[in-house]
C-alpha cells in the first residue's frame, strides 16, 4: 500500500474519532466511555475505509497492467515527475529558511583566511534563527510595556484571580451537586419537593420502627423535644448516616441512601416536630436545645419588693418574689 494511502487512512481514523466524540459527548466524559459499543461502530468505519483504499490500489494495479509498454513508460514518467514535485513548496521553503549555499556555490563565500589549508566560509545566519531573534526582541518590548509601563497583571495576581474564580465556580457547582453534602455542610431543607421526597423515603424505610406519623414504635418518638443522639439537622443527618447506638437496632443508611436523600429524610424528620400524633411513645433521651438558636431578649422590671415583671418577646409575665425566686 502506498504511503499516501496510509496517511489518508490515519487521517480518516483520527478525524472520525474526534468527530464522533464531539458530536456525541454531552458532558466531560468521552462518548466512547459512556457508550462502549461505539468502539465497534468506529472500528467498522475504519476497516471499511481500509477496504476502500485496498480496492482503489488493486484497481490501479489492474488498469496499469492493461496498458501497453509505451503507455506504462509514459505513466511511470508522469508518476516520477509528480513524486519529485510533491511537497515542492515545503522543500523550497525549508531550504530558504536554512539559508545555506549548495556545495557547488561555496566558492562565492570563501574568505581569504587560510589556516594550514583550511579555508573559512562566510555563511550567513539561517533566516529562521534571525527571524526568531527578531521575534524575541519584539516580545521583550511588548512584555516590558505591558507589565512595567501599563501595570499588567503579573503571575501572582493571575493566580489569586484564578483561585477566586475557582471558588466561585465551586460554590455554584455545590448548589446543584446535592450529593456533595456531608455532616459538616448539610443544611435544613424547606422546599416542598425535598420534603415530599424525604417523606417517601421515610415511609418506605423508617416507618416500620418510627411509624408513619413519627410517633415511635420500636424506635423513639420523633415528634417531641427529646432526642437520644441530639436534634438539629446535623445530628439527625449523622444518625441516619452512621446509625444509632450500638446494639439498639438503628442501622447505618449511608450505603443505601445518597447524601442528598439523607438530607431530605433528616429535614422531613425535623418537620414532624410538634405534630402531636395519636398514641405517641413516651419521650426518650434529653431535651435538645439548638446552641445556634438566637437568644431571646428578656427585660426585667421591678414592680415592688414582692413582685417582678419579666417581658419576653413583648409579652409581660408578672410573678411574686419568694425566697429570691419568681413564683
Amino acid at each position: 500500500m502506498k504511503t499516501v494511502a496510509i496517511i489518508r487512512i490515519f487521517l480518516v481514523a483520527v478525524i472520525g474519532y474526534f468527530f464522533l466524540n464531539w458530536v456525541g459527548t454531552t458532558g466531560e466524559t468521552s462518548i466512547f466511555i459512556e457508550e462502549p459499543w461505539l468502539w465497534a461502530f468506529y472500528g467498522f468505519i475504519v476497516l471499511f475505509y481500509i477496504a476502500v483504499e485496498i480496492c482503489i490500489q488493486a484497481l490501479e494495479s489492474v488498469l496499469y497492467r492493461t496498458l501497453s509498454p509505451e503507455n506504462q513508460k509514459s505513466y511511470n514518467e508522469k508518476a516520477a515527475f509528480a513524486k519529485a514535485n510533491q511537497f515542492k513548496w515545503f522543500k523550497e521553503t525549508y531550504k530558504k529558511l536554512l539559508g545555506s549555499k549548495p556545495i557547488e556555490e561555496e566558492g562565492e563565500i570563501i574568505l581569504d583566511h587560510n589556516y594550514d589549508g583550511i579555508r573559512e566560509l562566510d555563511n550567513k545566519l539561517p533566516p529562521w534563527w534571525v527571524y526568531g531573534f527578531y521575534v524575541t526582541i519584539l516580545f521583550a518590548i511588548i512584555y516590558m510595556a505591558r507589565f512595567q509601563i501599563f501595570g499588567g497583571v503579573d503571575q501572582a495576581e493571575e493566580y489569586e484571580l484564578a483561585v477566586a474564580q475557582a471558588k466561585i465556580e465551586i460554590e455554584e457547582y455545590k448548589k446543584t451537586a446535592k450529593d456533595l453534602v456531608d455532616v459538616n455542610t448539610v443544611e435544613l431543607l424547606t422546599d416542598a419537593g425535598d420534603l415530599n421526597t424525604g417523606k417517601s423515603i421515610f415511609e418506605g424505610n423508617c416507618a416500620a420502627c418510627h411509624k408513619v406519623s413519627g410517633a415511635g414504635g420500636i424506635g423513639p418518638n420523633l415528634t417531641d423535644d427529646h432526642w437520644i443522639l441530639g436534634g438539629g439537622i446535623k445530628n439527625v443527618f449523622n444518625t441516619i448516616s452512621e446509625g444509632g447506638r450500638a446494639g439498639k437496632g438503628m442501622i447505618s443508611w449511608k450505603s443505601e441512601l445518597k447524601p442528598s436523600e439523607m438530607a431530605q429524610v433528616a429535614s422531613y424528620v425535623l418537620s414532624l416536630h410538634g405534630t402531636n400524633p395519636a398514641d405517641p411513645k413516651e419521650p426518650e433521651g434529653e431535651i435538645w436545645m439548638d446552641p445556634l438558636a438566637p437568644v431571646e431578649e428578656v427585660e426585667v422590671k421591678v414592680i415592688d419588693s414582692t413582685k417582678i415583671q419579666v417581658i419576653i418577646e413583648d409579652q409581660p409575665v408578672t410573678g411574686d418574689v419568694v425566697n429570691d425566686s419568681i413564683q
